[in-house]
C-alpha cells in the first residue's frame, strides 16, 4: 500500500473540503437588537478616503500565483499579510473635544490622521491632516499604533509600528503638529516585525512606558508558523526616563521569561499578536498581558508542546515581572490575537476577551486529529477572587468565527459590558471569511448571544479582511461607535462560499470562505485569477435609538501638578468602576492599547440603562482610590487624580480633608477646576471617607455579634 504523508493527507483533505463546500449552502438565523450601526465611510461627504496600499510581500505572492500549480507543501512559503496589517486608534490629538482617527497604511502611501470636524462645524465629518501634522510615515509598512501623553504636557503623543524597519515615535507639540523623535528617544526597536503596542507606567514614576508585541523575523513566508521555536522575536519594553528618552528594559524587566514552556525551551519567544498594559489584579500597579499564536505546532496531547498561550506578567510594583500564566490558569493553547478587558459578570474582578482562529476554518484545514468544537474559539476568561481565571466556554453561542481586533463596550448602554470583534485571514489557498462582524450582547452575567441585527444594515464585513478594530464615541451622543480597517476587500463577483457546517450556532449561516485557488488534484492547486481590491476603513456610527441613559468619564492624572500626584496625565492604567443607583457595578480599565494593532478612545462611556445617576470609583496607577458621587445621565466629566485615598489609614478626618483640600487648591491654581465642580469633588471625597468607615464599622459590629474579630483595613 502506498504510504500517505501528513502533508499529502492535509492537501487531500483541503481539496476535498473545498470541493464539498463549493457544492453546499446553509440557512440563516437572526436575533433582534434596538441598536444598529451605519457606516459613514461609504458617504463621500464624510471625508474618509482611506485605501490600504499593498505590502512589498504581495509581489512574492504574485510569483506563487503565477506558477502552473501551487503544491500544498508550499503553503509555508505564502507570505504573511501580503496586503499589510493596518491598525487604527481613536484619540483627541488636537484637544478640541472630539475624537479623531489615525490609521496606518503601506509603504509609498501616507498613513491617515482624520481630524474630526464635529467641534468646528457641528457635523460629523473628517479631514485627513496627516501630512500637515507630520505623521504620514510614508515609507513605513505600517502595522499597529498606540498613543499616550509620554511627557505629561497635556496632549497625545503617537507611536507607530512597521515591519522590517524601526518604529516611529511622534511627539505632539500642540496646535496639531507632531515631530518625530524616534532617534533621540531610542524607541525604534530595530528592524523587527511588530504587530501591536501598549503604553502604561510600569515603575510608578508617573511616566508612560511602551511595550511592543513582536512576531518573527520575516513575513516573506510563514515558515515560523509551522516551526516550533524558530527565528521568533522577543517582545520589547521601553521604559521612559523622562525628557522623552527611553531605555530598553526588555531583558532585565523579566517580560522575556515566559512560563508554560518545556524545560529545554526556556528562554524561547512566542509569536505575539497583541499586548496590553493593564492592572488586572487591581493592586495599583501596571501588569502586562501578551497573547501568542500556537500556529501549526501540535500540542502536548498530540506529540507537540504548547507555544500559543496567554502570558500574564505580574508586576512587583517596581517594573519587574513574573509570568504567572500557569497559576492563573491562562496557559491555554490558541492562536490568540487580540485583548480587551472589563467585568463581564459584575463580580468586581477583571475579565478578558481574546480573539482566536474560531471554529470554522478547521473544516478546510483539519489537523491530523479530530477538531474539538470550541478549542480554538474566540472567547472570554472570567477573573476570580484569587487572581486566577476560568474558561467557561462560549455557552449558547455554540461556535465562534475568526477574529483579529476586538472591543469591550456597552454598545446598547443597558449597563453591562458587551463584545464586538472582526477579522479575516488570507491563508493562501483560501481566505477565511467566517466573521461578518460580531456583536455579542451580554445578559449581565457573561451570558452572550449574537446580535445579528446590529450590523445588518451596515457594511458587509464578510467581504473585508478586517485587521484593526477600535471603539469610541465619535459624535458625542453617548454611544460607542466602531472603527475597523481591512488589509484588502473582496467585492462581488468574488464568490464567498459557505463552510456548510451545522454547529447549531447563529453564526453558521454567516461563515464563508473565498477560494483563492481551486484544487486540481489531492495536492495541487491553481490560482483562480481573481484579485482583491485595496483595504478599506469602516466608521460605524451607533443609531443611539433605544432610549437608554449614558454618561462619560475622562481622567486627568496629576503627577507634577499636585503634591503627591503619581498618575500620568492621561490616567492610563487606571481602573474605572461605575455603580448605578440600585444596579450592578461595571468596570472599565483605561488602556494605552490592547486590541490587535489598535487602541480605543481613553474616554470611558458608561451605560446607565433607565437609571439616571450613580457613583464612579477610580483606582489610579499607584493605588490611590477616589470616588465621585452623583454622576448623572448625559453628564461628561473629567475626574482628576486626588492623591488622597479615601480607604487609606488616616490619623483623622481632618488630616484626610486637609490632603483633599490641598490637592484641589493645586488644581484650581493650575486652572484645571471650576469652583462648582471643585465643590462636588470635595463633597464626594468626604462622603467616600464616611461611607467606607461606616461600612467597616458595620462589618466589625456584625463580626463581634458572631464571635469573630473583625479584620482591620491595611
Amino acid at each position: 500500500m502506498k504510504k500517505t504523508t501528513g502533508r499529502t493527507m492535509g492537501g487531500r483533505l483541503l481539496a476535498s473540503a473545498i470541493a464539498f463546500a463549493l457544492a453546499t449552502t446553509g440557512a440563516a438565523a437572526y436575533a433582534g437588537s434596538d441598536i444598529t450601526f451605519r457606516d459613514i465611510a461609504k458617504d463621500p461627504g464624510s471625508g474618509l478616503t482611506y485605501a490600504r496600499g499593498e505590502s512589498p510581500r504581495d509581489a512574492l505572492f504574485d510569483a506563487l500565483k503565477a506558477q502552473p500549480v501551487l503544491l500544498f507543501s508550499e503553503a509555508p512559503l505564502v507570505p504573511m499579510k501580503t496586503h499589510g496589517a493596518p491598525g487604527a486608534v481613536i484619540f483627541d490629538y488636537d484637544n478640541d473635544g472630539d475624537q479623531d482617527i489615525y490609521v496606518t497604511n503601506g509603504p509609498g502611501v501616507a498613513n491617515s490622521l482624520y481630524s474630526n470636524q464635529l467641534a468646528e462645524s457641528g457635523v460629523l465629518s473628517f479631514i485627513d491632516v496627516a501630512a500637515d501634522a507630520g505623521v504620514s510615515a510614508v515609507d513605513l509598512d505600517g502595522t499597529g499604533a498606540c498613543f499616550g501623553d509620554i511627557d505629561n504636557d497635556g496632549d497625545e503623543d503617537l507611536y507607530v509600528l512597521g515591519t522590517s524597519m524601526p518604529n516611529r515615535l511622534f511627539e505632539n507639540r500642540g496646535e496639531g503638529e507632531f515631530v518625530e523623535i524616534t532617534s533621540s528617544s531610542a524607541t525604534g526597536g530595530g528592524d523587527l516585525n511588530p504587530s501591536g503596542c501598549s503604553m502604561g507606567d510600569v515603575n510608578g514614576d508617573g511616566l508612560l512606558d511602551i511595550a511592543v508585541a513582536n512576531t518573527w523575523s520575516s513575513w516573506n513566508d510563514r515558515i515560523e508558523i509551522f516551526n516550533a521555536f524558530g527565528d521568533i522575536e522577543h517582545n520589547q519594553l521601553f521604559v521612559n526616563n523622562g525628557g522623552n528618552v527611553f531605555v530598553d528594559k526588555s531583558e532585565e524587566s523579566g517580560i522575556r521569561n515566559l512560563s508554560g514552556f518545556p524545560d529545554e525551551l526556556q528562554g524561547s519567544a512566542g509569536i505575539t499578536w497583541a499586548i496590553a498594559m493593564v492592572d488586572y489584579d487591581q493592586d495599583g500597579d501596571t501588569d502586562i498581558i501578551m497573547v501568542d499564536d500556537q500556529g501549526e505546532v501540535l500540542d502536548p496531547a498530540h506529540g507537540g508542546f504548547d507555544r500559543g498561550m496567554i502570558h500574564l506578567m505580574q508586576n512587583d510594583g517596581t517594573g519587574k515581572f513574573t509570568d504567572v500564566n500557569v497559576q492563573a490558569n491562562l496557559n491555554r493553547v490558541g492562536a490568540w490575537m487580540s485583548l480587551s478587558f472589563g467585568d463581564l459578570d459584575s463580580d468586581g474582578n477583571m475579565d478578558i476577551f481574546v480573539t482566536n482562529l474560531g471554529d470554522y476554518m478547521f473544516t478546510l484545514v483539519p489537523r491530523p486529529f479530530p477538531y474539538e468544537l470550541g478549542s480554538f474559539a474566540s472567547r472570554w476568561f472570567l477573573g476570580q477572587d484569587d487572581g486566577s481565571f476560568i474558561d467557561p466556554g462560549v455557552g449558547a453561542l455554540a461556535a465562534t468565527p475568526f477574529g483579529w481586533g476586538g472591543v469591550m463596550a456597552d454598545y446598547d448602554n443597558d449597563g453591562d459590558t458587551d463584545i464586538i470583534y472582526h477579522g479575516g485571514l488570507d491563508v493562501g489557498p483560501f481566505v477565511e471569511a467566517s466573521n461578518p462582524g460580531v456583536v455579542l450582547q451580554n445578559d449581565g452575567r457573561a451570558g452572550f448571544r449574537y446580535d445579528l441585527n446590529a450590523l445588518s444594515g451596515s457594511t458587509n464585513h464578510s467581504r473585508r479582511n478586517v485587521q484593526g478594530v477600535a471603539g469610541g464615541d465619535l459624535n458625542n451622543d453617548g454611544y460607542v461607535d466602531i472603527v475597523s480597517v481591512s488589509s484588502f476587500d473582496m467585492p462581488e463577483p468574488m464568490p464567498l462560499i459557505p463552510y456548510g457546517v451545522d454547529y447549531g450556532s447563529a453564526n453558521d449561516a454567516s461563515a464563508f470562505f473565498f477560494p483563492s485557488f481551486r484544487p486540481v488534484s489531492e495536492t495541487e492547486f491553481v490560482w483562480n485569477g481573481m484579485e482583491p481590491v485595496d483595504g478599506s476603513l469602516s466608521v460605524e456610527i451607533s443609531s443611539a435609538g433605544n432610549g437608554n441613559n449614558w454618561a462619560s468619564v475622562s481622567l486627568m492624572g496629576t503627577v507634577g501638578m499636585t503634591t503627591g500626584g503619581k498618575a500620568n496625565r492621561d490616567g492610563i492604567g487606571a481602573v474605572v468602576s461605575f455603580t448605578p443607583r440600585g444596579g450592578d457595578t461595571v468596570m472599565r480599565p483605561v488602556l494605552g492599547g490592547a486590541s490587535y494593532a489598535s487602541q480605543d478612545s481613553l474616554t470611558v462611556n458608561l451605560g446607565l440603562g433607565k437609571v439616571r445617576r450613580g457613583m464612579v470609583e477610580v483606582l489610579w496607577p499607584g493605588g490611590v482610590r477616589n470616588r465621585f458621587y452623583g454622576l448623572h445621565a448625559s453628564e461628561q466629566v473629567t475626574l482628576p487624580e486626588i492623591p488622597c485615598s479615601y480607604d487609606a489609614e488616616w490619623e483623622s478626618r481632618r488630616e484626610y480633608r486637609h490632603c483633599v483640600s490641598g490637592a484641589l487648591k493645586d488644581l484650581s491654581r493650575a486652572g484645571k477646576l471650576q469652583p462648582k465642580f471643585r465643590k462636588r469633588l470635595m463633597n464626594s471625597a468626604m462622603r467616600a471617607f464616611r461611607d467606607v468607615r461606616k461600612r467597616d464599622d458595620d462589618s466589625h459590629h456584625h463580626s463581634r455579634r458572631h464571635g469573630k474579630a473583625g479584620k482591620s483595613r491595611g
